[in-house]
Order: structure tokens, then C-alpha cells, then sequence
């Protein structure tokens, strides 16, 4: 069996580490290289970075942070935000970083996942699906849980799948920084329902919420902020309790 991976993201707001609640309500937490070190030397797996204020003129801050990053860690790191061409995933590879998240650009234009698919290998694509509940149905919001789309959870995930994507990094708004539990039974019906990694994310609180999502939901992966960022829980404690429940983890 794979070993599940514990995965630190960081969301960078003009070069810092930013925290909230459903995306609103931000709080700095801390320098994004610092944090990258920490967690690098705790035992993370893989590192999310998600620069949530990404536009053209930033593309050239983003991509030095990702040079710095790079020099100073071992372990594979995502970034997202704001990608929208084959040519600004060249310069984040270029400087460093393993795979690129796409989310509102697919969503837009769903061929750019195939483009960067062809262009880079699937192993590189991550596409980030924003889900939230209406009616009792998920389905899939853009710009940051913003816009509402027409899109159903499970049938855009499959196509993006067959365009190419490698992973999805799944992340229920509902629960986003609730720290009350993962969206487990749509991160179940979703991870059931493709061959590819699935990465779940919003909600950690607690180290069972992972037990619950690796388990009940079938995650290949669980992604938490701000749990780690102030040490609420530290990396090598929860894998050590992951293991302790019988679940494959690197320690």
C-alpha cells in the first residue's frame, strides 16, 4: 500500500504566509522560506504553495520565492495561482518547483490541462477543485470559492482526469478552516470515482480528522494550514498516530 502523505500548505500574500477562514479574515503566519525549512526538516511529505493574490506583475516575486524554496528544501513542492499558460509553468519549473496547481483556468478553459499534460507529463499537473454544497449538491466554485459554477464535484474531476491531470487537490469551502473534520464522504465519492491521487483539504482540527479522511474517505493525501503553521500539531506526533492506527506513513 502507498504511504498516505502529510501535506503543509502555505498561502502566500505578498511574499508572506497568510491564514484565514473560508479565505476572508486574514492573519500573517509567518515567512513562506522559514516555514518551507521547518517543515522540510519535520517530516512533511510534499508542500503546497498557493500565491491567493497571484497576477502578471507578481509572476516575478512568485518565481523567486520558488528559487529560494528550492535551494533550501528535499522534498517535492506544488505551486498555484494565477497560471494560465504553458509559459508560466515553464518559469516555475524552471526556478524549481515539482508541480503546478491550476484551479479558475482550467475551470475557464478546460484544454490547458491537456496543454500541460503534453507539455510537462500528467506527474506535474495538479488541478485544485474548490467544491461547495448547494442543495444539498457539490459543485465546483472558482476564484476562491467565490463564483459559483454549473459544474457537478465528481463529473468535473473526472474530466479533468481525462485531460491529463495527474492530481486533484480537493478542498470542500464548507469546511475550510473550520478545523471541524474533512468533507469525508464526497473526498470518498471522488476518490472512488478516479485512478489518480486524490488530495483532501479543509477542515483539519484534529489528528483523527486525518485517520477519518484516509480511511473513510479514501484520500491519497491530507493538506492542513494553519494546524501546523502555530503548531497545533506537530507533523512527526500525527504520523506517529496515523502509523499507530495502521496507516502507511513515511516517518
Amino acid at each position: 500500500m502507498l504511504a498516505k502523505r502529510i501535506i503543509p500548505c502555505l498561502d502566500i500574500k505578498d511574499g508572506r504566509t497568510v491564514k484565514g477562514t473560508n479565505f476572508v479574515e486574514l492573519r500573517d503566519a509567518g515567512d513562506p522560506v522559514e516555514l518551507a525549512i521547518r517543515y522540510s526538516q519535520e517530516g512533511a511529505d510534499e508542500l503546497v504553495f498557493l500565491d491567493i493574490t497571484a497576477t502578471v506583475d507578481k509572476r516575478k516575486t512568485l518565481s523567486d520565492l520558488v528559487r529560494k524554496i528550492a535551494t533550501h528544501i528535499n522534498i517535492p513542492f506544488t505551486v498555484g495561482g494565477g497560471i494560465n499558460t504553458v509559459d508560466d509553468v515553464s518559469v516555475l519549473l524552471e526556478n524549481g518547483a515539482d508541480k503546478i496547481s491550476v484551479n479558475t483556468s482550467a475551470v475557464k478553459r478546460p484544454e490547458l490541462v491537456s496543454e500541460l499534460a503534453k507539455n510537462f507529463g500528467s506527474q506535474c499537473v495538479v488541478v485544485a477543485v474548490d467544491i461547495k454544497l448547494f442543495d444539498g449538491i457539490w459543485k465546483v466554485v472558482t476564484h476562491g470559492g467565490r463564483t459559483p459554477t454549473p459544474l457537478l464535484a465528481t463529473e468535473w474531476v473526472k474530466q479533468c482526469r481525462d485531460l491529463g491531470a495527474g492530481e486533484i487537490l480537493l478542498t470542500s469551502m464548507e469546511n475550510d478552516g473550520t478545523k471541524a473534520g474533512f468533507a469525508v464522504e464526497i473526498t470518498a465519492e471522488i476518490s472512488r470515482s478516479v485512478n489518480i491521487p486524490v488530495i483532501a483539504s479543509g477542515g483539519a482540527g484534529s489528528m483523527e480528522h486525518f485517520q477519518d479522511v484516509f480511511t473513510r474517505g479514501y484520500a491519497d493525501a491530507a493538506l492542513a494550514a494553519s494546524i501546523f503553521h502555530f503548531k497545533e500539531i506537530e507533523i512527526q506526533d500525527l504520523k506517529q498516530y496515523l502509523q499507530n492506527e495502521n496507516i502507511t506513513v513515511r516517518l
